[in-house]
């Protein structure tokens, strides 16, 4: 008998949530991916109006950064037309994921499918069966509906904010019975208003998360983002997630401490993003335990570094931080 395998619970979505899954699937870990389906724009926003369906996007680059496949076949997945009436702007994965659900008649089943074909490590799963509306409301009191429509509408305005409708959508059981069994629960990297904290206002998911006995740890954006935190730093991000739950619940928070180069700052501030400060001593004296250390990767863009990532979560599972 081998040793047992740690318990993970990771819940997001979005393209950080993908990154960090890279490095975590390389570990001796049972991975359970909770994953947000509030999104309403692009490709996912089409099929989810066109075939009734829940957004298949963030669950597409999920079962991917998971998936034990070739660079070729990833890319085969990813790939995004770019002409064709009705066909452009469609990922191939996106399409698959919503043949799979026509085929087996189940959004879930279709996923654990795709899973077994795409040789996926461990489970991933949406948070809710239910359609989900995202809308926010900003400092000034306006109210935006839909997910695609928050970050542009909120530029200058900041979100005070975001709330599901229904209010009432129930959990999918797996994800709950995931949450009850994980030796860690991780939240982050991503959107934090439109891929991290929907998934904590999905009933049951929420008081799961705060009733586990499991390691809650928060993994904190690199840089900001423009309209959902400007100006935020790691202190502003968990206050955040915990004025949505209601309670402070998060027992480490993982912050970059990383030299960021003038050059890509140059970048990032064309687009309004800045370098997020890790608060260290701030957030310690909150009562947090705080890992931080240089998490960054640059390839075109800043992304944390997935291996370094996932090793800092070992030593937490593993009780050496």
């Amino acid at each position: 008998m081998g040793e047992l395998q740690p318990k993970v619970v990771v819940i997001g979505g979005g393209t950080g949530l993908s990154v960090m899954l890279r490095g975590l699937k390389k570990q001796n870990l049972d991975l359970t991916a909770v994953v947000t389906v509030a999104d309403d724009g692009g490709s996912s926003g089409k099929l989810r109006s066109e075939l009734n369906m829940l957004p298949p996007g963030d669950i597409r680059n999920v079962l991917i950064a998971l998936a034990n496949t070739e660079p070729l076949l990833e890319k085969l997945l990813q790939h995004r037309f770019q002409q064709g009436e009705g066909l452009a702007g469609h990922s191939l994965g996106n399409l698959l994921i919503a043949a799979m659900q026509e085929i087996t008649g189940d959004f879930v089943l279709a996923i654990k499918e795709l899973s077994r074909v795409l040789a996926v490590k461990g489970q991933v799963l949406p948070a809710t069966l239910q359609k989900v509306h995202l809308s926010a409301e900003l400092t000034d009191g306006t109210i935006i509906n839909g997910e695609s429509n928050i970050p542009l509408a909120a530029q200058n305005r900041g979100i005070k904010r975001v709330f599901i409708n229904p209010t009432d959508v129930k959990p999918l059981e797996d994800a709950i019975l995931a949450i009850q069994q994980a030796d860690a629960v991780v939240i982050g990297p991503g959107s934090l208003y439109t891929s991290v904290i929907p998934n904590l206002l999905v009933n049951g998911i929420k008081e799961e998360v705060l009733s586990t006995k499991a390691k809650k740890i928060y993994i904190c954006n690199v840089m900001t983002q423009p309209g959902e935190t400007d100006h935020y730093s790691a202190v502003d991000h968990v206050n955040a997630i915990e004025e949505h739950v209601g309670q402070k619940f998060i027992d480490y928070v993982i912050v970059n401490e990383g030299e960021i180069s003038e050059e890509i700052k140059q970048q990032y501030r064309a687009e309004n993003a800045i370098p997020v400060a890790s608060d260290k001593q701030l957030l310690t004296q909150a009562g947090y335990r705080v890992v931080a250390e240089s998490f960054v990767n640059y390839h075109t863009y800043l992304r944390h570094d997935a291996e370094k990532l996932s090793k800092s979560i070992i030593k937490i599972l593993h009780h050496q931080i």
